[in-house]
């Protein structure tokens, strides 16, 4: 079973990050120091709001450059696993007791979670019900509306 303390990442959730850090780091600060530049030209600090704007989008930008390389620094690679076993990376069918719809969802690590992308943390209460399951298998996990139970149609 997976720490809570781990972030646990895909492999393209990991190159977007450091494509993301790469850009703040290059031209997201150049353009700032642009911006500095010219709200200094323009007088008195003490009451220039485009530089206060122009500090303010600085600190913020040096705040998430903080954040990814955090990120990254204590991150862990998964993958999509090959396994009949849930695992970080599965992708995984399940289908409600009773009912015939089914659903798919990506078990990804916290900080890649998104349910509009279908992507859950392993951490969340049907992640961590679906971790270590096999196909045709049922789990149950707590929900605000009650207890659900479902059945493992499929796991890729």
């Amino acid at each position: 079973m997976a720490e809570a303390n781990n972030n646990y990442l895909t492999q393209e959730k990991f190159d977007e990050l450091s494509k993301e850090l790469e850009h703040l780091k290059t031209t997201r600060r150049r353009e700032i120091a642009e911006q500095l530049e010219y709200a200094r030209s323009l007088g008195d600090l003490s009451e220039n709001a485009e530089y206060q704007e122009a500090r303010d989008f600085q600190a913020a930008t040096e705040e998430r450059i903080r954040q990814i390389e955090e990120m990254l620094a204590h991150s862990q690679i998964v993958s999509h696993s090959k396994g009949n076993k849930v695992t970080l990376g599965s992708i995984v069918n399940i289908q409600k007791v009773g009912e015939d719809e089914e659903h798919t969802y990506e078990i990804v690590g916290s900080a890649e979670a998104n349910i509009q992308e279908r992507k859950i943390s392993h951490l969340s209460p049907m992640g961590a019900a679906l971790m270590g399951k096999k196909k045709a298998e049922t789990f149950e996990f707590e929900t605000p509306k009650g207890r659900q139970k479902y059945k493992i149609v499929a796991v890729k």
